[in-house]
């Protein structure tokens, strides 16, 4: 863990994400208009979010303020993608609706779970607990699996609105790639909204416990770690 004396805001992970902000911030203005610029600043700010990370635990630079700042960077770039898909697909735009308040509903429960059971990070689990997650927040591949497909969809719906892609020629049966993508990554995204939905029923049940296992403990332990979180940014 860094040192309290150090400035946190100066971190590697952390220049990372505040690249990452802009690159977001940068395709959400192109996005109506330039799906090139558009998707090459987006797919960048995802990807950059796989070094971060590494940077943080090569250089023990992780802290609290780089954790919370990579989830709601994650969080805000999918909501921002959704309005515009909601936008372009206003037919759909219920399940868009649905797909951002099961990401942000269940994300900021598990978050505050998390606070209030004393973890140091919203990734560290009770091993005993639901299995789902147990393996979805322990196997790196299933991980990235879930969260790379889930972009990939969105990313692909938001292409198609422009062009279908290359075209693979298949007589009557060809087919765009990005549509295909698209059709391949649909699954993918279908459950890790259901894997969303477990993550908030695992997290509303920690939360009560949290309660019952003293009235008003709970939320002192948050105010003291709230502090403490203060202290260290």
């Amino acid at each position: 863990m860094a040192n309290m004396t150090d400035n946190v805001y100066l971190f590697v992970p952390n220049l990372i994400g505040y690249a990452r902000i802009v690159l977001a911030l940068v395709s959400f203005y192109f996005m109506p208009t330039d799906y090139v610029t558009a998707t090459w600043c987006y797919l960048l700010s995802g990807l950059l979010d796989a070094f971060d990370g590494h940077a943080a635990r090569m250089l023990n630079q992780g802290t609290k303020f780089g954790a919370m700042l990579d989830q709601l960077t994650d969080r805000c770039a999918t909501m921002c993608l959704l309005v515009v898909l909601s936008c372009f697909y206003p037919q759909y735009m219920i399940l868009f609706q649905i797909s951002m308040i099961i990401d942000i509903v269940a994300h900021w429960m598990h978050l505050h779970s998390s606070v209030m059971s004393g973890s140091t990070s919203h990734k560290q689990i009770d091993l005993a607990g639901n299995p789902i997650l147990r393996h979805y927040y322990t196997n790196r591949k299933i991980l990235f699996t879930m969260c790379a497909g889930n972009e990939l969809f969105y990313c692909m719906l938001y292409l198609i609105y422009f062009t279908p892609g290359p075209i693979v020629p298949l007589g009557a049966l060809s087919f765009g790639l990005y549509s295909m993508i698209c059709i391949l990554c649909a699954p993918i995204a279908l459950v890790k909204s259901g894997i969303a939905l477990v993550q908030l029923y695992a997290a509303s049940r920690k939360q009560i416990k949290c309660c019952n296992n003293g009235a008003g403990t709970p939320y002192k332990k948050v105010a003291i770690m709230t502090e403490t979180c203060s202290g260290r940014s």
